[in-house]
């Protein structure tokens, strides 16, 4: 932890080089990639009672979570906080987009390297297929417990896309045609899953799940979904966090630095004071309150007009998402 006097810059724009005796300092710890063969780290999680009511109903039911709120208010990440708390295993992605389809989250087929593997005489159609996030959530548990899928900003996709989505989520199977057309002596095939080199074995084509996942679907309130898709889904608006809360954030990401942030608690306080007025004015995410902390941690002074700027940014008033 950093005393508070002002850092040397790293970078100074004068054509230099770098002191290579001067070693860079660590990101935080939400900024450093997973290698291959560590565990996902969960990061600190908190929400009110209520929320949590919510979320344990969602479970109970095994229906849907579809949760809404502003951008930063931690959306996708309830759902990684869900899967390392009850043991579900890393959590499947499907990022949604305008182009995204049904079939995409499904499975993928890979034609071409069939026909190929034909014209040399052998053809393993499960070599071929690959199941997507949605049909890896169905067709895979995690030491006996269903799997979690996050579907992530679903408002984004087109139209029918939510409609798309009723029957496999109420009935947790699907068909996979190519695999459905094969003959009976080829009627169970091993395919690929997503995330891993396991494959599952598909029965005559069709994939189905011994446990219903648990689905959270994330939407920024970008449009309204049709009714049909409402009803079968539990419904969390997460608000955006008051300033006892943020200091609670703030206090579990930073908890193994916390005795020397606790000597500089009052500037932290102040930027909270900060971070929540902008946000008033046109929206914050939490994570940017967490950027101008880690600098503060590092001697940089975030409440400078340059830094501030740059760090807390409102994102509805010039700023990006």
């Amino acid at each position: 932890m950093n005393s508070g006097r002002p850092q040397e810059r790293l970078f100074r724009g004068g054509g230099g080089t770098y002191d290579d005796s001067v070693p860079l300092p660590e990101p935080p710890p939400w900024r450093r990639p997973r290698q291959d063969d560590e565990p996902e780290r969960p990061r600190p999680y908190l929400i009110g009672d209520q929320e949590v009511e919510v979320v344990n109903a969602a479970l109970r039911l095994r229906r849907p979570l579809l949760v809404t709120g502003s951008p930063g208010t931690g959306k996708s990440s309830l759902a990684h906080a869900v899967a390392a708390e009850l043991g579900l295993g890393p959590v499947l992605v499907w990022p949604v987009n305008t182009r995204a389809t049904l079939t995409d989250a499904l499975y993928r087929y890979d034609a071409i390297g069939r026909l190929r593997e034909q014209r040399d005489g052998t053809d393993d159609i499960g070599s071929f297929v690959r199941l997507g996030p949605l049909g890896t959530a169905l067709a895979t548990r995690h030491e006996g417990r269903p799997r979690l899928l996050l579907i992530d900003e679903l408002d984004k996709s087109d139209l029918d896309l939510p409609n798309d989505l009723l029957f496999v989520l109420e009935e947790g199977e699907f068909t996979i045609p190519e695999l459905a057309r094969l003959p009976e002596e080829q009627a169970e095939v091993a395919v690929h899953v997503q995330g891993s080199q396991e494959k599952v074995r598909v029965r005559q084509g069709t994939v189905r799940c011994r446990d219903f996942p648990f689905v959270v679907i994330t939407s920024n309130g970008e449009r309204e979904f049709p009714a049909a898709f409402l009803r079968r889904c539990v419904r969390l608006e997460l608000p955006e966090p008051g300033p006892e809360q943020l200091e609670g954030i703030v206090r579990a990401h930073f908890a193994q630095d916390l005795p020397q942030l606790q000597a500089q608690w009052p500037r932290v306080r102040e930027l909270i004071r900060t971070f929540t007025d902008r946000r008033n004015l046109g929206g914050l995410a939490t994570d940017q309150l967490l950027h101008a902390v880690h600098l503060l941690q590092q001697g940089v002074h975030p409440e400078a007009g340059h830094l501030r700027e740059a760090v807390l940014r409102e994102l509805r008033s010039g700023g990006s998402r």
